[in-house]
């Protein structure tokens, strides 16, 4: 045990986790060159494509320093802010940390925040100033900036390059030398947690786990804490790039089991595997619940495939924990799901996973944050979708979530990030200079104004030098009003809002225009209206199709004229009594990006 090392790397966004774990896996020896690909631990297209890594990675490697040889275990974390759950999941397998900062940019927001989870498990930091090839690299600037953060000594900041593998080798002696060997007794009864999941169509649900106390070896009888139902250990080991079966493994591994469960309710993460036979006192105080952000509805397009996409989406929610789900209907869309999400990345990410990995094509609706009505009987209710807000005369008031956001940001872009915020309902809390020219401000704003477009805009206007990192801070009182979309006369639910009432009329304008150019012309006439309660706000028509009625008339009098288009005017009349409109896919889609 004393030379097992358990690790993760973190970073904010892009500043070269993926690429240096790359250097070390060649550097070890761990994945022949001829195997090697840029980052090698993603191995989800969509991670290669977008660049980002979604998901955490665990791989071991065998480093032999000083004469003796010592396992690495190694788990490379997601940098967004919306996989940030990934991130403390990862954290809490390990014992140390190592802190990648990019020395063209220097500290960012998400580099402080994984910080300061990294800190809280009590790791061992060992910083790392990454990408110095590169030509406008400042080592000096940064590392004052890393030992503001960290109060370390400025030598203990260890130098490197992801892509020319400089420095590598020093940061594996750092890693065996300064972050601490697991501890834990190794004849103890069975105590691991389980910190990830998969599910293999082959062999049912992978679990991965860091063991605390005991061992676990083939084809001994194990329990889940949580469900308390017995399992056999068809196969343990450790994970390389491929699994690496063991016989047994002992305190301070972190390896994987397959015990052939296919139901994926029965793994949580963060639940305790203990033995069948002499199980531990308690579970592993696992990691908190997660607190989704966003709230969408997802619907099959075809209403015939919801059970194909509850069983897409749990076996998806194995792999992500942080996905949140639960059955709803609509009227206009039919059964579907109401699902939570960290963020609107994260979301993204999702539809692209349940379309790519089980060929389900979904519709989405205008996302939304969950928000408290209080009654004016007293109760209290939480809603997650706008058609569930009581009655205004029933109503007293509604709290929406509000979050602390901070941003890093160069000091030429702070005007344009201040009026951005400021329009978004945000106050200002703080400003401080962290460097001649870097600034942190420190919002306090709803939740509800940046789940559509906020982080992007945020890049477009600082072009790119923004970073952005918020946690939730409880719930206020606002003036929200629910803002419903009628087309000729019927409520589209799937299009409701609950909005502040200063921006309800503007957006409802802006909707109704959209819905106008997306919206196919029919044979009569539609009204498209956005509406708050009774009241009307903003209207648009989408005129008829029409057809030339009175073409075949070649003379005659007016009157002949007039008789044939009162017969069309009535036609059109019943057509929109019993005429129904269909909103296209692109009219929803169109709605979520009309903040942009």
């Amino acid at each position: 045990m004393k030379n097992i090392r358990n690790f993760c790397i973190i970073a904010h966004i892009d500043h070269g986790k993926s690429t240096l774990a790359d250097r070390l896996l060649q550097v070890t020896g761990t994945v022949d060159d001829r195997k090697l690909v840029a980052q090698t631990l993603d191995d989800m297209d969509l991670e290669r494509e977008k660049g980002i890594t979604i998901k955490s990675h665990a791989i071991q490697m065998q480093y032999t320093y000083k004469g003796e040889k010592f396992v690495l275990n190694l788990i490379d974390t997601p940098g967004h802010v919306d996989f940030s759950y990934e991130v403390s999941r990862s954290i809490s397998a390990c014992e140390g940390a190592l802190l990648i900062v990019d020395s063209t940019q220097g500290i960012q927001a998400q580099t402080i925040s994984n910080l300061y989870l990294a800190l809280e498990h009590d790791l061992t930091i060992i910083p790392v100033l990454n990408k110095l090839d590169l030509p406008n690299a400042e080592p000096e600037l940064v590392k004052d900036q890393i030992v503001d953060l960290i109060g370390c000594e400025r030598d203990e900041i260890l130098h490197a390059s992801g892509k020319t593998g400089f420095g590598v080798p020093e940061i594996l002696e750092a890693i065996c030398d300064r972050i601490p060997a697991p501890k834990g007794d190794p004849n103890g009864p069975l105590q691991a947690m389980i910190f990830d999941s998969v599910f293999n169509s082959f062999r049912g649900i992978i679990a991965y786990y860091r063991i605390f106390n005991g061992s676990i070896s083939k084809n001994q009888k194990v329990k889940f804490m949580s469900t308390n139902a017995p399992y056999g250990a068809d196969e343990v080991g450790n994970m390389g790039l491929d699994f690496l079966p063991k016989q047994t493994l002992f305190a301070g591994d972190i390896g994987y089991i397959i015990s052939g469960i296919k139901t994926a309710s029965e793994v949580k993460v963060g639940d305790t595997i203990t033995g069948f036979e002499n199980p531990c006192q308690e579970a592993i105080h696992g990691f908190e619940e997660v607190k989704p952000m966003v709230f969408a509805g997802l619907y099959p397009v075809d209403t015939d495939d919801y059970e194909e996409l509850r069983a897409s989406m749990e076996k998806l929610q194995l792999n992500d924990a942080s996905l949140v789900f639960e059955p709803e209907s609509s009227a206009a869309l039919g059964f579907g799901f109401r699902c939570g999400f960290l963020g609107m990345l994260h979301m993204e990410i999702i539809q692209e996973r349940l379309e790519r990995e089980f060929k389900m094509t979904v519709i989405t609706t205008v996302p939304n944050v969950s928000y408290l009505a209080h009654m004016t009987k007293g109760e209290i209710i939480e809603i997650h979708n706008p058609s569930e807000l009581p009655d205004p005369n029933k109503l007293d008031f509604v709290e929406e979530p509000y979050i602390k956001a901070q941003i890093i940001t160069k000091s030429e872009y702070t005007g344009s990030v201040m009026t951005l915020c400021i329009g978004k309902r945000g106050i200002l809390q703080n400003q401080t200079y962290l460097t001649a020219d870097r600034v942190e401000l420190t919002f306090e704003m709803p939740l509800a104004e940046i789940v559509f477009d906020f982080y992007d805009r945020l890049k477009t206007i600082s072009k790119g030098y923004a970073s952005f990192d918020y946690h939730p801070v409880g719930m206020k009182e606002s003036d929200l009003v629910k803002m419903d979309i009628l087309l000729n006369g019927e409520q589209v639910d799937a299009l409701s809002a609950l909005i502040h009432r200063d921006h309800a009329f503007d957006l409802g304008k802006r909707i109704c225009i959209k819905l106008k150019e997306l919206i196919p012309r029919q044979q009569f006439e539609i009204a498209l209206q956005a509406s708050i309660g009774a009241k009307i706000i903003a209207r648009e028509t989408l005129s008829a199709l029409r057809k030339d009625v009175t073409a075949k008339c070649y003379g005659g009098d007016i009157s002949r004229k007039r008789k044939l288009l009162e017969k069309q005017k009535e036609g059109k009349k019943r057509m929109r009594q019993v005429g129904s409109v269909e909103v296209p896919q692109e009219a929803f889609l169109a709605v979520l990006k009309l903040n942009s």
